[in-house]
């Protein structure tokens, strides 16, 4: 046995024949690193390191591994001192191995110390697949992910430890310039010899990393799928917008009899309060096991959940559950009174939350409960309270002044900003909002060329002043200008964000965009919005053109160019679906218009229907008694 384990250790097999001494002395020479290395297995590093310093001190041969295993120990237990001193009491014998050296440079960069690393790594002349993981690995600590990428290219047959520390770098850069070099070295695993499941599931990692989940799903089903896997795939269809995938891959996990944790079950639920729609919020909500709604996580995911979802009512339910409240539970509510209209509720409870938990996202969002709710002398008091204000903090009371029409208290606020900051375009973009909701021609313009000027490079955010821009010049009239500011878009290749109506009917999700045909119902949808156009007409409703930015195509009417409009095909889809309906539910990923708003208010009525509309700033409860719990302040 024991000379099987010699001659299958590259580490001892030019050792067998040095050693002059008898056979328990090589054997304690095999046992001793051996032992370590289980030690250290089981991250007894202590333990492993004592027995290296008692051999060492009763004058027994140490071996490299044994010496390997020494550094290994330092480097989990942060021990600069003994990892230095073993470095230069060894180091003879260190430089001649390339694993012990690896160990070494891994050792140095673990310790922060990446300086001494690179200098380790520079002196080698014939450098190894673990030298180079090794300083791959220390690079990527360093966050210096190019120069890990740079020197894989340096390897002439990497193994698969080089190709994960690779894509790993790749993954660090997080950015869509890396994907072409991810493509590239991935079509060259088959002809390297490697093609294992832990590969591509870094590969795979990499690609969501930088934002490509298109070849991130494409590889998702090469990989060995796990509760990681499904994560992190999950995390990024949220961050995406892409709620619904979310919950799709969560009826695959369940296929594939992958369990579900804690984490799985908050990105869940996280996917719900994006979507915010109430019968699936609840669907979703039943499955969770009763033994994880003690948790806190989930706590706090479902208090954010049902209040995107429009159940304050639930949220506050399990808010009071709690025993102590942390910063999120707070701020998650607070967010829901605010969303709903209940701006002083969000106060009260600001006002009872312990200030050491108060978080500039509490501060935001308290804000922005005021502004949607026309608390301008509330939100000042708080405001002034703040001793330390970011952007964010700034941006939401400058939109809060200007939803309120008080634009020079806004600008003030800007400039006292800009005093001693780059100026910001969240900030700008919030009073050119408010602008175009006053259908100020002259502020709107005044603002959009600042934002032209400070913000060049910013493509999203010149699209989305220049949309606003337009939309103020075609509610006052002026449809020429408001046309020729789209087509500029167009030419330069600029889109506007398409706008999205999400409904859900019997658990299925729907979508619409405007004056969309793609429904296999189509016709019953659009012969149901001219009845309910002939109802609002009825009931005294006036189209409001100023909220047409386009010119009208031929054959098209101010009706039927606002009637087109996703939310209204959304309610249509649902009257055919169910005459009868109580309920409907939408949510909206831009802003209301005027017109949307005031024809769903009318429906409800009409119909006799709660419709709840969310949209990208609130959720519009719309009762039948004909009246909206924004109060039209929108």
């Amino acid at each position: 046995m024991l000379r099987t384990i010699l001659n299958k250790d590259f580490r001892l097999r030019s050792i067998c024949s040095d050693i002059n001494s008898d056979f328990h002395t090589v054997r304690h020479y095999c046992e001793l690193s051996i032992t370590m290395k289980k030690l250290n297995d089981m991250k007894r590093y202590k333990e492993a390191l004592t027995s290296f310093r008692r051999n060492e001190q009763n004058g027994k041969i140490i071996s490299d591994m044994a010496i390997n295993q020494a550094l290994k120990s330092c480097t989990n237990m942060k021990d600069m001192a003994v990892g230095s001193d073993i470095h230069s009491r060894y180091w003879s014998r260190i430089e001649n191995n390339s694993y012990t050296l690896a160990s070494l440079i891994h050792f140095y960069a673990q310790m922060g110390n990446f300086r001494h690393a690179q200098q380790l790594f520079d002196v080698v002349k014939k450098k190894t697949n673990g030298i180079y993981a090794a300083m791959m690995k220390s690079y990527i600590k360093q966050c210096m992910y190019n120069e890990a990428i740079n020197i894989f290219c340096e390897i002439e047959n990497p193994d698969e430890i080089n190709f994960i520390h690779y894509f790993n770098a790749c993954a660090g850069t997080e950015s869509k310039e890396t994907v072409p070099l991810i493509e590239k070295v991935l079509s060259n695993l088959h002809t390297c010899g490697v093609d294992n499941s832990k590969v591509l599931t870094t590969a795979f990692d990499a690609f969501i990393k930088c934002r490509n989940l298109s070849r991130a799903e494409e590889l998702f089903s090469k990989i060995t799928r796990n509760v990681i896997s499904y994560g992190n795939l999950m995390k990024a269809h949220n961050k995406n917008d892409q709620a619904e995938i979310t919950l799709d891959l969560f009826e695959q996990m369940k296929s594939d009899g992958v369990q579900p944790d804690p984490i799985i079950y908050v990105l869940v639920l996280n996917a719900c309060a994006n979507l915010g729609i109430i019968s699936i919020s609840e669907a979703i909500s039943q499955q969770v096991p009763d033994c994880l709604l003690a948790n806190l996580y989930i706590k706090n995911a479902l208090i954010d959940m049902w209040g995107k979802s429009a159940r304050v009512d639930k949220a506050k339910d399990i808010f009071e559950s709690l025993d102590h409240p942390d910063t999120i539970a707070y701020t998650s509510m607070i967010n829901s009174y605010g969303l709903n209209g209940m701006g002083r509720l969000a106060v009260e409870l600001f006002y009872k939350m312990p200030p050491i938990f108060i978080a500039e996202e509490t501060y935001v969002c308290v804000l922005q409960a005021c502004s949607h709710a026309g608390l301008v002398n509330e939100a000042r008091v708080i405001f002034n309270t703040i001793n330390q204000k970011t952007e964010k903090i700034y941006t939401a009371m400058v939109d809060c002044f200007s939803r309120a029409f008080l634009f020079d208290e806004a600008q003030k606020l800007i400039d006292v900003y800009e005093s001693d900051h780059m100026p910001s375009p969240t900030m700008l973009t919030a009073l050119l909002s408010g602008a175009r909701n006053r259908k100020d021609r002259n502020l709107a313009e005044k603002v959009f060329h600042r934002i032209e000027k400070h913000f060049p490079e910013l493509k999203n955010r010149l699209t989305s002043a220049s949309i606003l821009l337009s939309n103020v010049y075609a509610a006052t009239g002026d449809i020429e200008k408001s046309s020729s500011i789209r087509d500029k878009l167009y030419r330069l290749g600029l889109r506007k964000k398409i706008g999205q109506s999400v409904t859900a009917i019997n658990g299925k999700l729907y979508k619409f965009r405007a004056h969309d045909r793609s429904h296999p119902e189509t016709d019953k949808i659009y012969f149901e919005l001219d009845r309910i156009s002939k109802e609002l007409i009825e009931h005294g409703h006036l189209y409001d053109a100023s909220w047409i930015t386009r010119p009208l195509h031929p054959n098209e009417t101010i009706a039927s160019a606002l009637c087109g409009h996703s939310e209204r095909l959304a309610i249509a889809w649902n009257f055919v679906s169910n005459p009868k309906t109580s309920t409907i539910e939408i949510t909206k990923n831009l802003r209301v218009c005027g017109d949307c708003h005031e024809t769903t208010r009318l429906i409800a009525y009409i119909r006799q229907c709660d419709i709840l509309v969310r949209d990208t700033n609130r959720i519009h409860h719309f009762t039948r008694d004909g009246q909206c719990s924004c109060k039209n302040y929108f």
